[in-house]
């Protein structure tokens, strides 16, 4: 990078992530590029001298809050004694890609809006912000800089971001995402092998590799999708634990179902979107499988994996979704059972094809749908927690529980929230981002509760009682 941004010296940011985990990979990317050139990354709006916000227009509310927040920036003074003269606040992500200079237009006060394929550019953005004082822009569709080379500061030592694709081919009706990520880019799989490996030798203890469409991986490379053989590479670095996200059902394979069953760091939950339950909600969303092969995949990770937490999206209100659809997604998410499902309201995105779609629905009538789907998630949920009660299950542990400090909170290999008692003695930094065997006492709907058995340890333990 170029010496000529060594200013940065002395100059304050912070951080706001909405959306997915690609964002806050692409976050962690923007505190060590600013780091890298001697800015100080602090935890409130009235110490930083620049915020940057990372976004995500999946859903309107992300939009609305963006707004929301960035207008209330006029009114917090800059800190006293800042090098800067003016605050400068900086619009990424998605919504910085989508909109561009209308993000202007409608915030006079924003400086700087920057796109998806656009994070290199943003400190040279800031310098020229800092120097002219006007608004800059950049949204190219394309960068010779990929986010994956720039500097990383990671949230946690422990665990890594690690992204194998970036963008997607889909062009699911409702979604965004291809206009503002671009078509599927695939990372070569030697690139992919050495990142992990040294994840692994740094010490990190679980990696999540990450796309929106992970299954298609290399479809772009090498003519054919090899995901599989990215969850073997990854394997190989021996790293404690592996996730991945996200699954289109329409490209997960055998192979990849199969690693469930032979790859033991490879944990025992699957993020497996549905979206809908009915197969003419299905075809309107152009999501390409049916119900039916969607429940052959979810029988098959049984078979491979016996009690893999299953977790799903559905979507509620998708233009002329009728009682009748509705009901199917209801059967669908009460027979397979998960462990846990995000739930949304159909959420108009400008620029898709569902946009385009009238639907005469009344909202009521939508929002009384979602609230009786909402019930048998939660019964799902709970039920799929009490075989756990009186077991005991390895968690890595995360840090202190904001609700009570006294408490630990960490990650099953299932994906569950744990919470424990800090051992007397014991502080959480001699916890955080270590394993501990955890006596699950009780199976509540959304967490367990128990009390440390054993740790901590330095690398996973396998528990002989799942």
């Amino acid at each position: 990078m170029s010496t000529s941004l060594v200013p940065f010296n002395g100059i304050t940011f912070t951080v706001h992530t909405f959306g997915c985990q690609m964002n806050k990979h692409d976050s962690e990317r923007v505190y060590g590029t600013l780091e890298s050139l001697g800015a100080q990354a602090v935890d409130t709006v009235e110490e930083s001298d620049i915020i940057v916000f990372m976004t995500c227009c999946v859903r309107e509310a992300a939009d609305t809050r963006l707004y929301g927040q960035v207008m209330s920036l006029k009114n917090v003074p800059l800190r006293p004694d800042s090098p800067l003269d003016k605050r400068i606040v900086a619009v990424g992500g998605c919504i910085g890609q989508r909109d561009g200079n209308k993000l202007i237009e409608k915030m006079p006060h924003l400086d700087v809006v920057f796109g998806t394929n656009n994070l290199s550019s943003l400190p040279q953005l800031i310098k020229e912000t800092m120097r002219d004082k006007q608004h800059h822009v950049a949204t190219v569709e394309e960068s010779s800089t990929e986010a994956t080379e720039l500097p990383s500061d990671r949230e946690h030592s422990w665990a890594a971001w690690l992204p194998i694709t970036v963008g997607c081919n889909n062009f699911c009706t409702y979604c965004i995402v291809p206009y503002v990520r671009g078509r599927e880019k695939s990372r070569p799989l030697e690139q992919i092998a050495a990142e992990a490996s040294a994840y692994a030798k740094a010490g990190v203890k679980e990696i999540t590799l990450l796309g929106q469409n992970v299954n298609s991986y290399g479809r772009d490379l090498y003519g054919e999708p090899k995901f599989a053989e990215v969850l073997d590479a990854v394997a190989e670095s021996g790293v404690d634990r592996i996730r991945f996200a996200t699954s289109h059902p329409k490209d997960l394979t055998d192979e990849v179902i199969e690693r469930f069953a032979t790859i033991p760091n490879l944990m025992p939950a699957l993020h497996l979107p549905a979206q809908s339950g009915s197969d003419r909600i299905l075809k309107a969303m152009n999501r390409r499988y049916t119900v039916e092969h969607y429940l052959e995949l979810i029988d098959k990770l049984r078979t491979a994996c016996p009690g893999i937490a299953l977790s799903t999206d559905i979507i509620v209100g998708f233009p002329g979704e009728t009682e009748e659809d509705f009901q199917q997604t209801y059967d669908l998410v009460k027979h397979v059972g998960y462990a846990q499902v995000f739930t949304f309201i159909y959420s108009k995105r400008e620029g898709t094809p569902a946009a385009k779609i009238d639907d005469p629905t009344p909202h009521e009538v939508i929002q009384e749908r979602f609230d009786r789907l909402v019930d048998v998630v939660q019964q799902g949920a709970f039920d799929y927690n009490q075989p756990f009660a009186n077991k005991t299950v390895s968690v890595l542990v995360e840090g202190a529980s904001k609700r009570d400090a006294r408490l630990l909170v960490g990650r099953s290999p299932q994906n569950q929230t744990v919470h424990a008692p800090i051992p007397e003695g014991m502080g959480i930094s001699d916890l955080a981002g270590r394993f501990v065997n955890v006596k699950v006492e009780q199976a509540r709907t959304w967490y367990l509760r128990g009390s440390l058995v054993a740790g901590p340890f330095d690398h996973d333990q396998t528990n002989p009682e799942l």
